[in-house]
C-alpha cells in the first residue's frame, strides 16, 4: 500500500507529552475505532457538537477545508478525522507526494532536528502496510524520531513491528528510542467503554518496540481515580513506562479552569504532567 487518506499536514510544535516545543510535522490520517464525545460532558452524557457540525456540512453549506471547520468545546476535539460526514476533506495521496510536501514545509526543505508526529484518528488503524514505503522514501532519509499518537487498542502487524524495529535498530544514527508510542488511553470520562479502551497487552506490545508512554486526559477527582485504576492495570500488565496526565479542553476557556488542578495531582502522584500548548499558543485552530 502506497497510499494514505490524509486529514491533515502541517509544521507546528508539538504541544503534548515527552517531546513537547520540538518543532514537528504533523501527518494526520482519517480513520478511528472510538468517538470520545464524553470528553468535557457530565458523566454518562454524550456531546452532539460534532454532530450538528456534521449535519451542516453535509445539508447546508459544506465547508471546503478543514481550516474552515468550528472548533468545539465538548467531545473529540479532532473529529473531522474520523467523522465520516468530512471524509471528503480528506483525500487520498500518494506517499511519493506526501514526501515532498513534508519536505517543502520543512525550515531547510530537509530533515535536520524536527519530528515526525503520525496521528489521527487512530493512525494504528488500517494504514500499517501504507507507512514504510512513505518512510523509506528518499526525501525521508534525514528523519530520526518519530511518534505515533494512539489510543492503544491497535495490535501491531507482525510485519509493521519488523519494520519498525528495522527502522530504529538498524540504523546507527537512531536506535530503540527515535521510536515514540505516545498512548493516549481513553478513560470513561471519553465516554467509550473500559474493556474497549484499557489494553495493556497491546501497550506492552508497544513498549517492546520503542519508548511508550500514557497520557491520561482527566478533568476531575473522578476522572483521577479512574487514571489511578488503569495505571494499576497498565502496571500489572508490565507497563514500564512513564504516567502524563493531561487536561481536558480543546478550547482556552475550558483548558484553564483545570491545568494547574490537573498538575497538581500528576505532582503528587508522582506522575508527569503535559500541558496542551496548542491550546494557549493557537487557539487549538486545525493545523496546530
Amino acid at each position: 500500500m502506497s497510499k494514505l487518506k490524509v486529514a491533515e499536514l502541517f509544521y507546528s510544535i508539538q504541544g503534548e507529552g515527552r517531546y513537547m516545543g520540538v518543532p514537528s510535522v504533523f501527518l494526520r490520517v482519517f480513520g478511528c475505532n472510538f468517538r470520545c464525545a464524553g470528553f468535557g460532558m457530565p458523566r454518562g452524557e454524550l456531546s452532539m457538537e460534532a454532530a450538528g457540525i456534521a449535519a451542516t456540512h453535509s445539508l447546508v453549506t459544506p465547508f471546503q477545508k478543514y481550516g474552515e471547520l468550528p472548533l468545539v468545546s465538548t467531545g473529540c476535539d479532532s473529529y473531522a478525522s474520523w467523522d465520516p460526514a468530512f471524509k471528503d476533506l480528506s483525500p487520498v495521496r500518494k506517499n511519493t507526494e506526501l514526501a515532498e510536501d513534508i519536505a517543502a514545509m520543512l525550515p531547510f526543505k530537509e530533515w535536520r532536528d524536527e519530528h515526525l508526529v503520525i496521528t489521527g484518528g487512530e493512525p494504528l488503524l488500517g494504514w500499517q502496510r501504507a507507512y514504510p514505503s512513505l518512510l523509506d522514501d528518499p526525501k525521508m532519509s534525514g528523519l530520526q524520531e518519530i511518534t505515533f499518537e494512539t489510543n492503544g487498542t491497535q495490535p501491531l502487524s507482525p510485519e509493521f513491528r519488523k519494520y519498525l524495529l528495522n527502522w530504529t535498530l538498524g540504523n546507527q544514527k537512531r536506535g530503540r528510542e527515535a521510536l515514540t508510542f505516545s498512548v493516549s488511553a481513553k478513560l470513561p470520562c471519553s465516554g467509550e467503554r473500559w474493556e474497549e479502551a484499557i489494553r495493556p497487552e497491546i501497550v506492552c506490545q508497544y513498549e517492546d518496540v520503542g519508548h511508550t508512554y500514557l497520557k491520561l486526559v482527566i478533568a476531575s477527582r473522578e476522572d483521577f481515580a479512574d487514571a489511578q485504576r488503569a495505571v494499576a492495570e497498565y502496571r500489572a500488565a508490565g507497563f514500564k513506562g512513564h504516567v502524563y496526565l493531561m487536561p481536558i479542553g480543546g478550547v482556552e476557556s475550558v483548558y484553564a479552569l483545570n491545568n494547574k488542578n490537573v498538575a497538581v495531582l500528576a505532582m503528587n502522584e508522582g506522575w508527569r504532567y503535559s500541558d496542551r500548548l496548542q491550546v494557549p499558543l493557537f487557539k487549538n485552530e486545525w493545523g496546530t
